[in-house]
């Protein structure tokens, strides 16, 4: 396999080259988990993995529960499906709790006070109510728990990655919480080997080839709960060194096209945020621009984007691009431009 192999599999297995999903939450299911910090590149995420979905789509299956928002894995926000949330909870939270105690420390933040702020919380939420961060915040202060700034945000975090709290519905423009209970249906439950092992099988199944660094990179579990969770992999997984890396991944059908080579890539992609090693994805010389207004171009990032007066964006590629390629690019911002309901 070479690098160009490597990149060929993976917008397979992503559902970016072509997909067999119609619903936004299909998507979210099938990566597990996808970055989310930034909401309207999150969404256009899903809308690249299904042709023809727009904005107004994924917006509605967020608000109805579909598709949840909340602090897991790295930590950062992530999109998750209401089938996973406790057991990525489960498997991720404790190793995050673990890193961020540093952070509660500094803002004086303790088990005690933890547990007085559930209870505020969980009162102010009962019975299917939903509370803006604003809301929670006033809730907190009349009870005593100074929460501003980091603190707050510490306070809320754990809260998440505690299983009591997730995403509800968006209030106009703002974000408002829920208590987990009550907006996820109950799921029967995985013990913890069980959990690892569909973990990693579903990991390298939707992002493969990668490497089980590239696992524990993105998960947020340790290299050896990662190496663990591979060794529990069915035997149709294939196993290849290719430049000294040791690959994962499933097979595809060697006569499978790419149909969607070339696209407006969302900030914080799954495309790119799944693997440490992005050596296949990009030059060297431009190794952060993984994460900010990128474009891909035959599956490579290719360049950058900004956005331009009005609802149009404006390209910046990083060598001259024959006509071909110009034209490519330009039909990949009309279809980014078509989600966003700007065409």
């Amino acid at each position: 396999m070479k690098p160009r192999d490597i990149l060929l599999h993976r917008l397979y297995h992503q559902q970016i080259a072509a997909t067999r999903f119609t619903k936004p939450e299909e998507i979210v299911s099938w990566l597990i988990a996808m970055q989310s910090q930034e909401y309207a590149q999150a969404k256009w995420a899903i809308g690249l993995r299904i042709p023809g979905l727009k904005d107004a789509d994924v917006e509605n299956a967020f608000n109805q529960g579909r598709i949840l928002r909340t602090h897991l894995m790295r930590p950062t926000w992530h999109f998750v499906s209401p089938g996973d949330i406790r057991w990525l909870l489960q498997l991720t939270a404790p190793r995050v709790q673990q890193i961020n105690a540093y952070y509660y420390r500094q803002t004086e933040l303790d088990a005690g006070i933890f547990r007085k702020a559930h209870t505020i919380i969980s009162k102010t939420l009962e019975g299917g109510r939903f509370a803006t961060r604003s809301v929670l915040q006033e809730a907190l202060q009349k009870g005593k728990i100074k929460a501003e700034g980091v603190r707050l945000s510490g306070i809320m975090m754990h809260a998440e990655l505690e299983g009591l709290i997730c995403s509800g519905p968006r209030s106009g423009k703002q974000f408002t919480y829920a208590l987990l209970e009550e907006r996820v249906p109950p799921v029967k439950q995985l013990a913890a080997e069980e959990a690892l092992a569909g973990f990693a099988s579903r990991y390298f199944t939707s992002r493969g080839p990668a490497t089980v660094q590239d696992f524990a990179y993105w998960s947020g579990l340790t290299v050896k709960d990662a190496q663990e969770g591979a060794m529990q992999l069915p035997a149709n997984f294939i196993r290849e060194n290719i430049n000294g890396r040791d690959y994962i991944y499933l097979p595809i059908d060697p006569d499978k096209k790419l149909k969607n080579a070339n696209f407006i890539m969302p900030d914080y992609d799954e495309y790119g945020m799944s693997y440490k090693d992005r050596e296949a994805l990009m030059p060297a010389e431009n190794a952060n621009s993984v994460f900010d207004h990128c474009f891909v171009l035959d599956g490579r990032i290719a360049g950058s984007w900004k956005k331009a007066p009005g609802n149009g964006i404006t390209v910046t590629p990083f060598t001259v691009l024959s006509e071909a390629r110009q034209k490519a690019l330009e039909k990949a911002v009309q279809r980014y431009l078509a989600f966003q309901g700007g065409i």
